[in-house]
């Protein structure tokens, strides 16, 4: 794989209505809005841009507050998939220019992953996007908030699964966890939201079972597992521990 990163852009889809943290982009980690840190630590990676889409004038206004540039999306949007490809399009990016889709509660994802991913599909100009999983031991417990993914011999995905896969995957040290960030090219994700959502998709509420459903090639590797992102309330107040520790050994 090709050592260089390519040029570009990072889209950070945020909508308030989440339905496990009603609001979830503003909940307050540190002082700042979950959003602000997962934005800051898009400042850190190799992105020549990065922009805030999101359905919501509060979002709007927070993430202008910081500094962000934002962009006021529909309110139809299924996914964040969805509404990074919106992002990309009034933007007027080219067919080939990398997009990386970081999600908003995202505020303790290593830059480095950021640039990883994007060099990841940057490699292999036959694959449709890119994505990165772990080793978790925490996947033992089949937490549906823990995506769960396969992969062939050529690291490409075979499937994603909030259910535990494969089946005592545990026991053969086969269980990996699926990281929630993705770069496609602009071209190819302009298609694909226009694909009809499959019953796959509807079925684990994960966007990304859409291009493998209409025969999309996703490239996946193996990092070191970052921490969690957020989904619940618990996760909310780790990710302000591990703030906090951050804070007190001289961070931010």
């Amino acid at each position: 794989m090709s050592s260089r990163t390519p040029d570009f852009l990072v889209v950070i889809p945020a909508r308030y209505a989440s339905t496990r943290l009603p609001g979830k982009p503003l909940l307050e980690l540190c002082g700042w809005p979950m959003l602000r840190h997962t934005w800051q630590a898009v400042q850190h990676s190799q992105a020549r841009d990065s922009i805030i889409a999101t359905d919501d004038e509060r979002i709007l206004q927070a993430a202008q507050g910081f500094g962000a540039r934002a962009l006021l999306t529909s309110t139809r949007h299924r996914s964040g998939m969805e509404r990074v490809a919106e992002t990309v399009a009034r933007l007027g990016e080219p067919d080939e220019r990398v997009v990386v889709n970081v999600q908003g509660d995202e505020p303790l994802l290593p830059a480095s992953l950021i640039d990883r991913v994007a060099a990841l599909l940057h490699s292999d100009s036959s694959a449709d996007m890119a994505t990165l999983c772990c080793r978790d031991a925490g996947l033992a417990e089949a937490s549906p908030h823990r995506v769960k993914v396969v992969m062939d011999a050529a690291g490409r995905v075979l499937y994603f699964s909030r259910a535990q896969i494969p089946w005592a995957g545990q026991q053969h040290g086969l269980l990996r966890r699926h990281i929630g960030i993705y770069a496609y090219r602009a071209g190819y994700l302009r298609q694909l939201s226009r694909l009809p959502s499959p019953p796959l998709e509807q079925a684990e509420n994960l966007e990304q079972l859409r291009a493998l459903y209409h025969g999309g090639r996703i490239l996946i590797t193996e990092v070191d597992p970052p921490p969690p992102g957020v989904d619940t309330r618990a996760d909310l107040q780790a990710a302000q521990r591990r703030l906090e520790q951050g804070l007190n050994a001289g961070g931010r």
